[in-house]
């Protein structure tokens, strides 16, 4: 029998320093897993976003707890759509400690990102997935995300970046 767990979500407040870093410390630990690139996030990095995060034009992030202990993040950013003349809301990053997954705390999320964007106005919510994260793949699935065009002819996309 699965174990009944309380869940939480809310907007983080980034003058909270505890929860501050407990966004870090998700974030690193979703770093450190293949999908994250295998590698925790460098010292530099951990620091800087402790400062700068309050100051980034659109950031809105939601924060996860499982039984009272923040479990997972969602840092997304508004944007705008011109083909709509709306806001949109992009999902930059989601994720959920190895420990607490399977228990709904990614669709927790979801469900309060979708809340979010429906009562702020936007027009869609975004986000980039690794063809390899397949379980994080069929959880947006799940819940409705595909590939970018319309519905009648879908267009899929690719994401590209350039590190500078």
């Amino acid at each position: 029998m699965k174990e009944t767990v309380n869940i939480e979500i809310s907007h983080a407040d980034l003058s909270n320093t505890e929860q501050v870093l407990s966004i870090i410390e998700i974030i690193d630990a979703y770093a450190r897993e293949p999908v994250g690139g295998n590698a925790p996030l460098a010292a530099e990095v951990r620091e800087r976003l402790a400062s700068e995060l309050k100051s980034v034009p659109g950031l809105v992030i939601f924060l996860a707890r499982c039984d009272a202990k923040p479990a997972g993040v969602a840092v997304c950013f508004r944007g705008y759509s011109t083909f709509k003349a709306k806001p949109l809301l992009n999902i930059h990053d989601l994720t959920v400690r190895p420990e607490s997954r399977n228990q709904g705390l990614g669709r927790a999320l979801l469900h309060a990102i979708t809340d979010y964007a429906e009562t702020t106005h936007c027009c869609k919510i975004t986000l980039e997935v690794r063809e390899s994260n397949t379980g994080a793949r069929r959880l947006y699935r799940e819940f409705g995300f595909g590939d970018a065009g319309s519905e009648a002819e879908a267009m899929p996309t690719i994401f590209l970046e350039k590190p500078l």
